[in-house]
């Protein structure tokens, strides 16, 4: 919808009776990861988009914190022990969507103060490297410095 303005308005993906949350739009813009509640425990489903029916549960039991590899080929979320899980993810002509068996990574640290609604991790483009909150153990967030332009500063 256009309004009067000129800008795009938003509208609601979909209105479930569930705890949704998390959610990952695909690097190809086709599917969105999250996390809901809706077989009675968190778990991480995988749902077109737009909504066309198609919808994949990808972990057995709890699960949150969906993140897609930057090509889309895989799918990385945190099990309830907090192991990062790794679900290859295979497009064809045939199944544009299909998710392979979850294989465990490792053991991501938990951090406290960090509420459900962020994350824990981050993927880095490659799949292979990750950046993950280990806090300081006081329960608040220590800061933060990220440098803009470094190698200007860099004498030649």
């Amino acid at each position: 919808q256009q309004p009067s303005g000129g800008g795009s308005v938003p509208v609601p993906y979909w209105n479930a009776e569930f705890n949704e949350r998390n959610g990952r739009l695909s690097p190809d813009g086709k599917w969105v990861a999250y996390t809901s509640n809706e077989s009675g425990v968190d778990a991480v489903y995988v749902q077109s988009f737009p909504i066309s029916g198609a919808k994949f549960q990808i972990s057995d039991g709890g699960a949150s914190e969906p993140q897609w590899s930057a090509d889309g080929t895989e799918l990385f979320y945190l099990a309830t022990d907090r192991t990062l899980m790794v679900v290859p993810i295979t497009r064809t002509t045939a199944e544009p969507f299909r998710p392979g068996l979850p294989k465990a990574q490792f053991t991501v640290p938990p951090v406290p103060g960090l509420d459900e609604l962020n994350n824990s991790y981050a993927v880095g483009n490659d799949g292979k490297r990750f950046l993950i909150s280990i806090g300081d153990g006081t329960g608040s967030a220590p800061p933060l410095t990220v440098m803009l332009n470094w190698r200007a500063g860099v004498k030649k």
